[in-house]
């Protein structure tokens, strides 16, 4: 069900952030100055301008944040931002992310930032690009998307767009216990899109992505697998010293104040959010 923001809401986090904005500015650069400064990573799924849903955001919304992240972070690939969480970070960063794959993100997005050349990481799902089936999630929404087509993700991998895993199926991992329907999922769905796109495939990120969507086991599986990191998605910042190889991302918000009181550090988010520890 598509949930709609109460406009005073938006209000009062306007107000909260601008009020907060300048004693951000001076932690922030503290951090900075202290090789401390901020890795994030955002995601987004279905850029579009129509059949809008929790999980859409308009081509000229999506156009404005990334005007706003060129001008404010080092816009990174993940491979970099785990060095920078490894070895220390002087400006906060962000790197961007797609999940599911939706056919429609080739009209506007992904071509605005292959132009402006920069880096961004596409988990698709080998299952759905291979037969065009709609995603369970929209299924169960009562709408139908295309997904992307093999031929649009070789397309993309060429264009310098990197492709993750989704899984195969866009399964929940955190309640499967069987190891070898887990690896089916992860290291299964990995190959068939390397040998659908002929490309290395060094990330994987959750379905769904909360910690209840999460599993301990399936981080093993991913790392035994060779993959270079994971990506959860119930939000987080990653700072220089943390886990390198899972990597939380934050929701790329359809409000731009959302999106801006988030990437800012918003304090109330790094009290609230607990990483989660698989080992």
């Amino acid at each position: 069900m598509t949930t709609f923001r109460i406009p005073w809401k938006g209000r009062l986090l306007g107000a909260y952030y601008y009020a907060t904005l300048p004693g951000r500015w001076w932690l922030n650069a503290a951090a900075a100055r202290d090789n401390n400064a901020p890795v994030m990573v955002l995601y987004y799924h279905r850029v579009a301008d129509h059949k809008p849903n929790d999980w859409t955001i308009s081509n000229a919304q999506f156009r404005r944040e990334i005007d706003w992240l060129e001008a404010n972070f080092d816009l990174v690939s993940l491979e970099e931002s785990q060095r920078r969480i490894r070895e220390g970070n002087s400006r906060a960063s962000v790197s961007i992310t797609f999940d599911d794959g939706y056919a429609e993100n080739c009209d506007e997005a992904l071509p605005l930032l292959i132009r402006r050349r920069i880096p961004c990481t596409y988990f698709a799902m080998s299952h759905f690009s291979r037969t065009g089936e709609t995603f369970p999630h929209d299924v169960a929404e009562g709408t139908s998307f295309q997904p992307n087509t093999i031929e649009q993700l070789r397309s993309l991998a060429n264009a310098g767009i990197e492709i993750g895993g989704h899984s195969r199926t866009h399964a929940d991992l955190g309640q499967i216990t069987c190891e070898q329907r887990l690896y089916d999922e992860i290291v299964g769905g990995r190959d068939e899109l390397v040998r659908d796109l002929g490309v290395e495939i060094r990330y994987f990120a959750f379905p769904y992505g909360l910690h209840e969507n999460l599993n301990a086991t399936a981080f093993r599986i991913a790392a035994e697998a060779g993959f270079a990191g994971v990506c959860s998605a119930y939000g987080g910042y990653n700072r220089p010293g943390d886990d390198a190889f899972h990597l939380q991302r934050i929701h790329g918000d359809a409000d731009l104040v959302r999106l801006k009181n988030w990437l800012t550090v918003d304090p109330r988010k790094v009290r609230r959010t607990e990483r989660y520890l698989y080992h």
